[in-house]
């Protein structure tokens, strides 16, 4: 560990400098607040000062705080998406710092949004799905909320429908209210359809912005399919994204991935524990189980440490665990 460089009240502390100044600034926040949380999580005391950072504790705390910015630092320089990295970044290389997804970075972007931000996968669990999408013909995702399992289901279909691989986007799930009814709800097929799938939409509106989506839309680029009327239908040079598969029964998803056509891949998403049915017939935690290991098929199970909305959701999400 080296020789301490300072002393306060007592306290050998301990320097470590950041080569990078974005980083370190990354890093203690805005008014450092982000010193705090990192103080809490290594158990130790941060000064800062200058470009480094004074750490002060107990022996075995202050020797893994410093391997934790050394290695941070380390992953920081091989990341492709360094302007991208932020508090969630941090957090998961913090919480993941004892396991083998403390050295991951992202290997490439899955697409540049029409913002003109470049969108990478967060998590070791993200870049699994990511690759999945990519290479096989059908895609499971089954975790809690938040972790990205929509949207980058968007995004790669987004990707290969600019690259010409497929010729169209199919969104689809099933309409069952969230414990409460809705009642009539007007207007043709697709307009009762429309508040199911504002999450799909609010990622295509991310990726590809509001007037390219109408307009995808318009020319049926883009096709709403309520899985209800799915039965009979060979979806060929599409990619078919069915979200919220926890509230399929068996029967249904038999239906959904037996549409599937040449050239065409499907994502099928949700989270088995919050199924609107009953749980005796919800199907995706079978059919997924039934899957698992079958070539061209690849399963990825989210954890709560995937969740990349506000970290609050991750407390959340814990918390419901406990009832």
């Amino acid at each position: 560990m080296g020789n301490s460089v300072h002393k306060k009240k007592g306290v050998d502390m301990f320097k470590y400098t950041f080569s990078n100044e974005l980083l370190y600034q990354k890093v203690c926040g805005i008014n450092d607040s982000r010193l705090k949380q990192l103080e809490e999580s290594l158990q130790v005391e941060i000064i800062p000062r200058g470009n480094s950072l004074l750490i002060g504790g107990g022996k075995e705390n202050v020797e893994k705080a410093l391997d934790f910015f050394q290695n941070l630092s380390k992953n920081y320089e091989k990341r492709p998406d360094k302007l991208e990295f932020d508090s969630f970044d941090l957090n998961y290389l913090m919480k993941s710092s004892d396991k083998e997804s403390s050295e991951w970075s992202p290997s490439e972007k899955i697409l540049t949004s029409f913002r003109g931000k470049n969108i990478f996968p967060r998590t070791t669990n993200q870049e699994k799905y990511t690759q999945s999408l990519m290479e096989n013909m059908i895609s499971f995702a089954i975790g809690p909320a938040g972790t990205g399992k929509t949207f980058l289901a968007v995004a790669v279909a987004c990707r290969l429908l600019q690259a010409g691989e497929i010729e169209r986007i199919v969104l689809t799930r099933p309409a069952v209210e969230a414990g409460e009814s809705l009642g009539f709800l007007p207007g043709d097929m697709i307009q009762k359809v429309d508040p199911y799938l504002r999450p799909i939409y609010d990622a295509l509106y991310e990726c590809i912005g509001y007037e390219k989506t109408q307009e995808l839309l318009s020319i049926n680029k883009i096709e709403i399919a309520p899985i209800a009327f799915m039965r009979g239908r060979t979806l060929s040079h599409s990619f078919i994204i069915l979200d919220e598969a926890q509230n399929c029964t068996n029967a249904q998803l038999k239906m959904f991935l037996t549409r599937l056509g040449k050239n065409s891949r499907m994502s099928v998403s949700g989270d088995v524990t919050q199924v609107d049915l009953t749980q005796s017939n919800s199907g995706l935690a079978k059919i997924v189980g039934l899957f698992k290991k079958t070539p061209q098929i690849g399963v990825v199970e989210f954890q709560k440490e995937d969740i990349s909305r506000h970290p609050l959701v991750e407390i959340i999400v814990k918390k419901f665990e406990t009832l």
